[in-house]
């Protein structure tokens, strides 16, 4: 009978230790937070904005800054007219000489080549009046001059008297049939800038015709 309880308890202890055993393999390991990794902020090179931002005052592309014009139009509110190649609005323009320059001037001097000699040849002629090229069949007739021309809306001036952006009104007749401006255009001027001779240039297959200077009276 003492050999079966001792036979009884060594069971009961050996059952024991197997289910603790068990107990500890399914106990559940007890759960660690690991730290979210942040993202490193994409850099931006010196003088560039963030993704997704434009500067203030900056435009999207495609687009001029606010105030300013596309090349080829005119600025906001007449701005800036003074400058080469910026022409009056569209419509009867009227030319006004200012009392500062008005009877200061007496002709101007410009510059006709020969196309096909690359020659070129400089002639003084008078405002207000014709002058036959020598040599051709072209006769130009000279009008204003403005030494710094100024275009305000449909009227076109001069700023001062000072030859900072000179202009001539010309129109030239080939075979005395008006070329320049064509007659189809319905201008009845054409203009010579020193500064930009390309602008509104006069164009024929054997000469060429620029505007060197103004030529001041006495």
């Amino acid at each position: 009978m003492k050999k079966f309880f001792l036979i009884l308890s060594g069971l009961i202890l050996v059952f024991s230790f197997v289910a603790c055993k068990k107990k500890e393999e399914t106990q559940p390991l007890p759960q660690t937070q690991v730290p979210q990794q942040q993202m490193p902020q994409e850099q931006t090179m010196p003088g560039q904005m963030p993704p997704g931002q434009m500067p203030q005052g900056q435009a999207m592309p495609g687009q001029m800054p606010q105030g300013k014009a596309m090349p080829g139009q005119m600025p906001p509110g007449g701005q800036e007219m003074g400058k080469p190649g910026m022409m009056p609005a569209r419509g009867k323009s009227q030319i006004v000489v200012p009392p500062s320059v008005k009877g200061r001037w007496s002709g101007a001097k410009i510059i006709v080549e020969d196309k096909a000699s690359k020659a070129k040849q400089e002639y003084t002629v008078k405002l207000n009046s014709d002058f036959k090229i020598p040599n051709s069949n072209l006769k130009v007739h000279v009008g204003e001059f403005l030494p710094e021309i100024l275009f305000e809306g449909q009227t076109i001036t001069s700023r001062s008297n000072e030859p900072n952006n000179p202009g001539l009104t010309i129109r030239v007749y080939e075979n005395d049939k008006q070329i320049f401006p064509e007659l189809k255009t319905g201008k009845q001027w054409a203009w010579l800038f020193a500064k930009v001779p390309s602008m509104h240039a006069f164009v024929h297959p054997k000469y060429g015709i620029t505007l060197k200077e103004g030529v001041k009276k006495g």
